[in-house]
This record gives C-alpha cells, sequence and structure tokens, in this order.
C-alpha cells in the first residue's frame, strides 16, 4: 500500500453541515486496552456535552450480535470466506440500523473496531497479506460500507503484552485462541493500514490507561475545536 492512500467513501464534516455527526473507531490486537480507552473517552465526551453513541463490531445490532456470537464461538467450524461475507453481513446491519442513523441524528459514533479489523485479521492474519484476498475485502468495503471512520486510534503494543493481557481474561473466543505468528501477521497489517491512511492515529498503548487516554484525548480535543 502506498503512503497516504486515497479512500473511498471517506467523508469530511462538511462547513455547510456543522451538526454532522463524527465517527471514531478503535483498532488494534487483542489486549491492546480499548474497551477501558473507549470507555474513558466516552466519559470525557459526556463532560463535554457530546451526544455519542458506543458500539462495537462484529456486532452493534440484534442481528449482527447474533453473527458475532456465532463468529466468536470456539465450536464454529467454517472456512475463511464464510467467516468474511458473515463479518459484512453484520457490518451491513449494523450501518443501516445503528452507525448512519446516528451520524444522521448529529451524534458521534464510538465503535470498537470496524472495517480496519477485518483488513488486519481477515487479510493479513487469515491470508497472509495476500493481495487478491485483501483486494477482495477492499472491493466488500467499497461496495457495501457507505461510511468510513473519520479518525482511527491504532492502540499500539507489542503482539506478546497484548496477548498475556488477554490470557488474564476470560476463556479465548475464537480469534483470541490464534498462535502468536497469527496476530504478528495481524499486527503487519495494522502498520500497512497506519501507514497508507491518513485517518489512522496510532497512539502508545504502554503505559497506563490514564497515560493512553491522554495521548488519545491529545488528539481528539483538536477534533472537538475544529467541529465547535
Amino acid at each position: 500500500m502506498s503512503a497516504s492512500r486515497a479512500e473511498p467513501h471517506h467523508q469530511h464534516m462538511s462547513e455547510t453541515a456543522p451538526q454532522q455527526g463524527r465517527f471514531i473507531s478503535f483498532e488494534g490486537t487483542e489486549g491492546v486496552g480499548k474497551t477501558t480507552a473507549i470507555e474513558q473517552l466516552c466519559a470525557r465526551l459526556y463532560t463535554q456535552g457530546i451526544d455519542y453513541v458506543r458500539t462495537r463490531e462484529p456486532g452493534g445490532s440484534p442481528f449482527a450480535e447474533q453473527l458475532r456470537a456465532i463468529l466468536l464461538d470456539p465450536a464454529t467450524d467454517i472456512d475463511d470466506d464464510t467467516e468474511l461475507l458473515l463479518l459484512f453481513a453484520a457490518r451491513s446491519d449494523h450501518l443501516q440500523r445503528v452507525i448512519m442513523p446516528a451520524l444522521a441524528r448529529g451524534q458521534w459514533v464510538i465503535c470498537d473496531r470496524f472495517t480496519d479489523s477485518t483488513l488486519a485479521y481477515q487479510g493479513y492474519g487469515r491470508a497472509h497479506g495476500d493481495a487478491l484476498v485483501v483486494g477482495k475485502i477492499e472491493t466488500l468495503i467499497e461496495q457495501f460500507v457507505p461510511r468510513l471512520p473519520d479518525i482511527t486510534f491504532w492502540l499500539d503494543l507489542p503482539v506478546l503484552e497484548g496477548m498475556a493481557r488477554a490470557n488474564k481474561r476470560s476463556s479465548a473466543d475464537r480469534f483470541e485462541q490464534q498462535a502468536e505468528a497469527f496476530f504478528r501477521r495481524v499486527y503487519a497489517g495494522f502498520e500497512h493500514l497506519a501507514a497508507a491512511y491518513p485517518r489512522i492515529q496510532r497512539i502508545d498503548a504502554a503505559g497506563s490507561s490514564t497515560e493512553v487516554s491522554a495521548r488519545i484525548w491529545q488528539v481528539m480535543d483538536a477534533i472537538i475545536r475544529v467541529s465547535d
């Protein structure tokens, strides 16, 4: 991928439509602290009087949550293409029922994972960065994703450190059970994406949650000032 590559459907807030909501996504490998970072960001948005919707992928709408349960179940036995199509079926419903209506109402959408996870996990983790598979995913994004995030926070943490954190939690889901080599490929995918797309902001996820949130808020504060 070339640096600063243009993305299809990437929309900036129009100066003539200041009430349009903003779309913020969080990305990263397992155990990087996305949940805590999102909770702390939402708390800050609340104190700023910003109306927001917090959501996640896969999931976010009732039907998408049903598909999430299937996708994350360790007992689910499906091939890579079926997995990819289920992810996009969930995403399509999520977009139409939750994300797009919220943005149209002027709410901010804070989403735990979005299309970058699909490129990193399915394109790089599953398919080892195979250009045909990555191209297939990019085509699905072009066809079925009418809006990409305005900004994406990639929480960057060494793979082994993140896996160690994740292993301290409850039993591993279908993705968390993957081997270290898989997550190293996923990490490489996020590196490629961050180099290609300016909307992706790399955030050092090492240190305390307070330190990580401060790094995120430095970026967010500038966005909020532009939105006012």
